[in-house]
């Protein structure tokens, strides 16, 4: 019985192989051996197609856990991948030989957080084993850039009608013209891709052609598609003007045919949404030498450079635009340009022809911004740079000896300041570069003082003090909050009943970061040992009308920015800053705030994963007068530890607090 069952099992095998496997019976020369060779033959008429790639984000991180489908596009299974750690995903279709030559697959994500993301592989096309990428964008877009849709709205329309001048050959105008209808006039880019393909094929020296192609791409999902088509496009424009990056063209070879801005200038614009601007601005200027009138090319010229804070460089090439016929947007932007370049007048010009007339409570969040800052700019100059100073405003660290300092020894000259602002910004940087998410603990010793420096009442509270810097972001951050001891967030008590919140000292050294030493004046005063540690003492002031970063004091709905100057001890052996003095730049009688004094003293802490010491605040003494009061709080730091913003525990991001503020001040030395 077993035997039978064997051999009924065999038969049944060879039966539903394919067909195109299974051997003829020949009696002369013995079925066994004309089945295996029939078999072997059937294997070599089959091939392997190897469908692979990687997914990862515009900054290059390569995602895991992500699902990609494949659908192929001739008769085969679809299938659905999930990427490794390392971002991969692969899979092998064998496949007959014969039926399968026009193999091709559509490759799709639909990743929760980011864009759906497309790739469309047609394997006759490409090396047979290329790793295929694909690229995710984030959900929402960045509203400081132009969008994608604005970008086709601009460009797409340029190209729809091409013809022989522009290297579209009669054979590909149907195509061509089919490919346009399908994705400008009825909004399916998917089925516009197979005849742009056709005539990029066709007519491969067509830059116009290749250009819409890439929009399409682009606008179907394909990151990477339509960044190899501008890219393309970009080369073939600068061999027909016999230029390679960067280099200038004269005007003869810039009307050439092929001289089309469009390439660089959409290239331009995915860079800036990678956040490489500077790379961004060099392609803008690049379109810029093909069509130097460009307003779009001028607008996106001026933003990358408005981003990279190049402020006078941004106003010229956006003022261009303004004259070249760009939209309103370019107001936003030339706004913003003069208010970074400190000319606030002209700032508020261009935000009231941004407006035309708008109520600037329905814009959007980020114009309401920019109205806000020009605002208080325009308080600043009024209190800080119209107004003369006083001959008795009492603190001047700039022009006055300093006295009372122990073991100091004055400077002969000015020549040692460079190198020490240069060693110690390095350091800085270095502080907010590698800065880990922390927490620690922090006493705060609350005082009212009479005008004889008498306590008046006191007030003692514990709290988690939390420092976070973000992990993915092009711009330097840094937020301090506070958190009770059970785990939610919380200020101190007090204000009600007289007393004073302070914040901000992990981040006070940000004035001598490099991207922040320029909105300062510094001065070496000498040297002086503290601690037994040899320091250079150097002065600053900052300089309200350049300042980006300064601080905010409270009064109930009322605040004023405020500024600083005061002293810094920089450790003359590693540069680090161990003792920093700030006090206001000038008191503030609109406010009644007369005097606000911070010194801080940092330790240096020491984390496992990180190489240096990090030189936190250890205690902090802020004193104040205030409309005839006298304040005065210490804050002490101990226990850091890392802080992991992902574990699960009650310690949270910060929300907007409500209710009614108290008329009590408050004092944040950052803004």
């Amino acid at each position: 019985m077993k035997g039978h069952f064997r051999a009924l099992m065999i038969l049944t095998g060879l039966c539903c192989l394919p067909t195109i496997l299974v051997a003829q019976f020949n009696p002369g020369q013995g079925s066994y051996n004309a089945g295996i060779g029939d078999v072997n033959q059937g294997y070599m008429n089959q091939r392997a197609w190897v469908v692979g790639g990687k997914v990862a984000t515009l900054d290059g991180t390569p995602l895991a856990g992500v699902k990609v489908s494949v659908q192929p596009t001739v008769a085969a299974e679809f299938r659905v991948l999930t990427t490794d750690f390392q971002g991969r995903f692969q899979t092998t279709y064998q496949l007959n030989a014969e039926l399968s030559k026009d193999f091709g697959v559509v490759l799709v994500v639909n990743q929760k957080g980011y864009q759906k993301a497309q790739a469309v592989v047609d394997y006759n096309s490409v090396q047979q084993n290329r790793a295929i990428p694909i690229t995710l964008r984030e959900a929402k877009s960045d509203a400081k850039l132009l969008s994608q849709d604005e970008m086709m709205a601009a460009v797409a329309p340029r190209l729809r009608k091409l013809g022989a001048a522009d290297g579209l050959t009669s054979k590909s105008e149907k195509d061509y013209a089919r490919g346009v209808e399908e994705f400008l006039d009825r909004g399916r880019s998917d089925r516009a891709l197979p005849s742009l393909t056709k005539v990029v094929a066709h007519d491969p020296s067509c830059v116009g052609c290749r250009m819409m192609l890439g929009l399409a791409e682009l606008d179907s999902g394909d990151w990477d598609g339509a960044n190899r088509n501008f890219s393309q496009a970009v080369d073939d424009v600068r061999k027909a003007t016999h230029t390679k990056a960067g280099e200038k063209i004269n005007a003869a070879d810039a009307k050439l045919g092929g001289g089309r801005p469009e390439p660089a200038l959409a290239l331009g614009v995915m860079e800036s949404w990678r956040h490489q601007y500077d790379r961004a601005a060099a392609f803008e200027i690049e379109a810029l030498q093909y069509a130097p009138q460009d307003p779009l090319a001028l607008q996106e010229a001026g933003r990358a450079e408005l981003l990279l804070q190049n402020w006078d460089t941004a106003n010229a090439f956006l003022a261009k635009a303004e004259s070249a016929g760009a939209g309103q947007d370019t107001a936003l932007l030339r706004a913003q340009a003069l208010l970074g370049g400190g000319n606030f007048d002209g700032a508020n010009v261009e935000m009231m022809r941004y407006l035309n007339g708008r109520n600037i409570k329905t814009m959007p969040l980020t114009v309401r911004e920019v109205w806000s800052q020009i605002a208080e700019k325009k308080k600043i100059e009024v209190v800080y740079v119209k107004e003369k100073p006083k001959a008795n405003d009492p603190i001047d660290y700039l022009h006055r000896p300093i006295t009372g300092l122990q073991d100091f020894v004055p400077a002969q000259d000015q020549t040692p300041l460079a190198a020490v602002l240069t060693e110690a910004g390095k350091r800085v940087e270095l502080y907010f570069r590698d800065f880990p998410n922390t927490v620690s603990l922090e006493q705060i010793h609350q005082e009212k003082l009479s005008r004889k420096g008498k306590i008046g009442a006191t007030l003692e509270q514990k709290f988690h003090y939390i420092c976070l810097t973000p992990t993915e972001n092009e711009q330097l951050e840094f937020t301090e909050y506070r958190a009770d001891l059970s785990g939610e967030k919380g200020q101190p008590q007090g204000l009600r009943d007289g007393f004073m919140l302070t914040s901000g000292f992990a981040s006070a050294s940000i004035l001598f970061h490099p991207l922040y030493q320029a909105d300062s004046v510094f001065r070496y005063l000498g040297k002086q040992k503290i601690d037994g540690r040899d320091t250079f003492v150097l002065a600053f002031a900052q300089k309200p009308e350049k300042a980006r970063m300064y601080g905010q004091f409270k009064m109930g709905d009322t605040s004023m920015p405020t500024f600083s100057q005061g002293l810094a001890w920089v450790d003359a052996e590693n540069y680090a800053i161990i003792r920093m003095r700030t006090d206001l730049l000038k008191p503030l009688p609109e406010i009644r705030l007369e005097k606000e004094t911070t010194d801080i003293e940092f330790g240096e802490t020491h984390f496992k994963s990180i190489a240096d010491g990090l030189w936190l605040p250890r205690e902090v003494k802020v004193n104040v007068s205030w409309n005839g009061k006298n304040l005065l709080n210490k804050h002490t730091y101990s226990d850091f530890r890392f802080f992991n913003v992902g574990a699960t525990q009650k310690i949270g991001n910060p929300k907007e607090a409500g209710g009614t503020t108290p008329q009590q001040p408050s004092s944040q030395t950052r803004n």
